[in-house]
């Protein structure tokens, strides 16, 4: 092989290897985990955060989905686009303002089927002011801020 080959063949070899460094995380994960742990589906069946349990765990787009019951589990897998967090499960309101941000799992709301997380309890109420406005600002945005891999404190 020439200098070139061996050239073009070592940084595909980087570039596969630390393909973390080029694409940004689909979902916000803490502590290796979507939603920090939280079942999805509880947010639409119980109106409320609820711990999801490593028993009930699923891989969804690079994401670890924790659940609180394998009925709750096996109805995320079904139609996992009818549960997941919108942009990602970063901050709505973030994602409106036009960064990614971190949630708390506990600030939450759920409008027309879909489920909007929040940095605290205090942004939600920011968020909650303009919902629509805030959503369309935020639709506008997740497809360029998504590949950013900064995220807001």
């Amino acid at each position: 092989m020439n200098r070139y080959a061996n050239a073009l063949i070592l940084t595909a070899c980087f570039l596969f290897s630390h393909s973390s460094l080029i694409f940004a995380a689909q979902f916000f994960e803490r502590n290796g985990l979507a939603i920090d742990g939280h079942d999805p589906v509880a947010y639409f069946t119980e109106q409320k955060p609820v711990k999801g349990s490593p028993a009930f765990r699923v891989e969804f787009e690079g994401a670890t989905f924790q659940f609180a019951s394998a009925a709750h589990r096996d109805s995320f897998v079904a139609d996992p686009s009818k549960f997941v967090p919108q942009y990602g499960g970063y901050c709505a309101y973030g994602m409106a303002r036009g960064y990614k941000a971190k949630i708390d799992p506990a600030a939450f709301t759920v409008v027309s089927n879909k489920l909007y997380l929040n940095y605290s309890d205090a942004v939600r109420s920011r968020w909650l002011a303009d919902v629509p406005g805030y959503i369309q600002k935020a639709d506008a945005n997740w497809p360029e801020v998504q590949k950013s891999i900064k995220v807001q404190e």
